[in-house]
């Protein structure tokens, strides 16, 4: 949680608690995907493989989902974060409550270790306006 930026206004219903100076500021991060080094995401390298995780995986993963969504769409949804946040969108999340990653717990709801939770592509798809063919 941010103790510069202040709280934006699409995040006023999310639940982000005061940072440790007491300051409610911008709730990060947004959203999760699979960071864990042992369970994320096998490639080769090389030619050898391997198994990577953090955020060098999961932001290409949600660079390669908008992609897609913006060209089902026709068009560039351009700045997602308040929209993520809309109670159609907010409801294509898979809600994460457990784990942590080492200073924040997983809980119900909005939460600064996995933020939203981890998206269903097909349903973030058709809340952004667009028709999903899953």
């Amino acid at each position: 949680m941010s103790e510069v930026f202040a709280l934006p206004t699409f995040q006023q219903s999310a639940g982000v608690p005061k940072a440790s100076n007491g300051f409610v500021g911008r709730g990060v991060p947004d959203v999760a995907g699979n960071a864990d080094p042992e369970t994320g995401y096998n490639v080769i390298v090389d030619g050898q493989p391997s198994v990577i995780g953090g955020t060098s995986a999961v932001a290409p993963l949600w660079a390669g989902l908008l992609a897609l969504i913006n060209e089902s769409l026709g068009a560039n949804v351009g700045y997602v974060n308040p929209l993520l946040y809309a109670a159609k969108a907010e409801a294509t999340f898979h809600d994460i409550t457990s784990g942590n990653n080492g200073t924040y717990s997983a809980g119900k709801g909005w939460d600064a270790c996995t933020g939203l939770g981890t998206p269903d592509g097909a349903a973030l798809l058709t809340a952004l306006g667009g028709k999903s063919t899953a």
